[in-house]
């Protein structure tokens, strides 16, 4: 009677875990598809969603501030709302880590964008005016 019981668990055990397993192998095809097709569309834009995990949209929402407009935002507006919801999220105090890395990443990637479009603008006043090497003399 116990062998049963024992085969029955193993048998209903295998069949959960064989179902999980089916579910992550899915999602994770469906997630590979979509970073391909975010890849044609814009090379750098699966990178920066796979590094940050938020798109801009997201961490804008998470914040509270507007988006860049043209690359440009206002930094220091966004570090006054990143600090004061870090702090109110301090674990210490009964806050939530998780809010706290969702705080954090959603400044990390709106600093992402702004760097890349401060970089892409360098590179376009570069290409136009041409390349001028920094010259140090010694004196």
């Amino acid at each position: 009677m116990a062998h049963r019981i024992i085969t029955q668990v193993v048998i209903v055990g295998s069949r959960v875990l064989g179902r999980a397993f089916i579910e992550a192998y899915k999602q994770a095809a469906a997630s590979h598809k979509y970073a391909q097709a975010a890849a044609k569309n814009n090379p750098g834009a699966a990178a920066n969603l796979a590094s940050s995990g938020l798109t801009l949209e997201e961490a804008c929402k998470i914040l509270n501030v507007a988006p860049p407009k043209g690359g440009k935002i206002d930094l220091e507006n966004v570090m006054a709302r990143f600090k004061k919801l870090f702090d109110m999220n301090e674990p210490k105090n009964g806050g939530s880590f998780y809010l706290q890395s969702k705080i954090l990443r959603a400044r990390e990637r709106i600093e992402l964008e702004v760097r890349e479009a401060e970089r892409v603008t360098e590179r376009e006043r570069e290409l136009s005016e041409g390349w001028r090497p920094k010259v140090y003399k010694d004196r």
